[in-house]
């Protein structure tokens, strides 16, 4: 019988998409060497259909020596599928917190920690509110729920008592970790603060050898991988995009998406762009280094404002660990200090055609500084390893597992 201590990890999110995989699993395949872990997970009807890919992820999971408690996820109607969620997950964490005698119950994000506070509430185990984000501001900020409305004041209510009750916390951005630390309610306690950005597998996400390229053939190639909804600002990123082709005037956009070809194909029409110079793909994210690796730079503009202070786009330090530098924009968590401060990108300060045109010049000079892939790639490794993001996670349970914890400790930031 292991003596290992025993963590409860909690997710919203489901480990048979691919955030899951990326964000969740690939963490925990690595702590639960040192771990024993229960891993609760809210999973949508229809990845619960294809049996294969269930299959698959059960042996995955057994294979790191998790134990895997998938629930079912209810989408509609929203406030009261969620409030459905939360009764079902918050049972079944007490019951599972309370039979193996969890250490650390950790919830991922705000729906999750509100299961967690039951668990502590029920068991006396430590809580670790990993936040990913401002979610009440990101609702009104995406301009899902008023600023005025009931349902942000209270997950604001319930944001407090969260932060109140952590025994530790876990954001994204050191630029979040100001912004938390002043909340008016945590002056006189504030709990130990730890950043930790969302990590790439930077095993998989690496440039590739110069001779699987044929340099002389291929044109300058503008990339983009992800969604393009609520926060990706793709019409700017297309706009950017015809700066570069007046320097550039062979240049291609590459762009990597899962489901939206339609709306990105009428975007690219509407922005007046040539339809033979986009080239569109569908890939699942194991499938999307190569399509990175074609890329001359990659774009993240995302829309500034409040929440975003907290966020760290993955495909960041996607990006940077196939030696790709990238263009974003300032106001979005770290993404100038990182951009402009290590010379791995640029970040547009508004998206003027004045400062379009200034960025596209900006960026490429530094295409033509010596040494840009090899900065870019090691800049992945000091802040968007995967490896550095499970040793400080470990470090983190490890100290929370104490006798005592952090009980006499007020503040601490651990960056990376």
């Amino acid at each position: 019988m292991t003596t290992d201590p025993t963590i409860l990890y909690i997710s919203h999110d489901g480990m048979l998409e691919p955030l899951g995989q990326s964000q969740v699993l690939a963490y925990l395949e690595q702590l639960s060497a040192d771990y024993c872990i229960h891993l609760v997970s809210f999973e949508k009807p229809a990845d619960r259909a294809d049996v294969g890919k269930v299959e698959a992820l059960k042996a995955r999971i057994k294979a790191a020596n998790i134990e895997w408690h998938p629930l079912t996820y209810h989408k509609s109607p929203r406030v009261v599928a969620t409030a459905w969620d939360i009764v079902v997950g918050a049972i079944t964490a007490i019951r599972l917190a309370r039979r193996h005698k969890c250490k650390i119950v950790h919830a991922r994000s705000y729906v999750p920690a509100l299961m967690a506070l039951g668990v502590k509430r029920a068991t006396g185990a430590k809580f670790l509110f990993d936040i990913r984000g401002f979610w009440p501001d990101e609702r009104v900020d995406g301009g899902l729920w008023p600023r005025d409305g009931r349902l942000y004041r209270m997950t604001k209510r319930l944001e407090e008592r969260f932060f109140r009750a952590a025994d530790h916390v876990v954001t994204l951005t050191n630029a979040s970790v100001e912004v938390i630390s002043g909340f008016d309610y945590l002056q006189e306690h504030c709990p130990p603060i730890s950043v930790i950005p969302t990590c790439a597998d930077l095993e998989r996400f690496r440039p590739v050898s110069a001779n699987s390229r044929v340099e002389e053939q291929r044109p300058f190639t503008f990339g983009y991988v992800g969604s393009v909804g609520t926060w990706y600002l793709f019409d700017e990123t297309l706009a950017f995009f015809k700066e570069i082709s007046k320097h550039k005037p062979d240049a291609c956009l590459l762009v990597v998406n899962r489901n939206e070809h339609a709306f990105i194909r009428g975007a690219v029409e509407k922005a007046g762009i040539a339809p033979e110079r986009l080239h569109l793909v569908a890939a699942d994210h194991q499938h999307v280094p190569p399509f990175i690796a074609q890329m001359d730079v990659a774009a993240a503009i995302i829309r500034p404002c409040y929440s975003k202070i907290s966020s760290a786009p993955t495909k960041l330090g996607e990006y940077l660990g196939c030696g790709v530098p990238c263009i974003g924009n300032v106001g979005v968590g770290d993404m100038e200090e990182i951009l402009e401060g290590e010379r791995v990108g640029i970040a547009l300060r508004d998206f003027s055609t004045a400062d379009l045109a200034a960025g596209a010049k900006r960026l490429l000079d530094l295409l033509e500084e010596p040494g840009l892939k090899d900065r870019c790639v090691n800049i992945a490794h000091k802040r968007f390893s995967l490896e550095g993001g499970v040793e400080a996670y470990r470090e983190i349970y490890e100290r929370l597992t104490l006798i005592g914890g952090f009980a006499s400790i007020k503040k601490e930031t651990i960056r990376k």
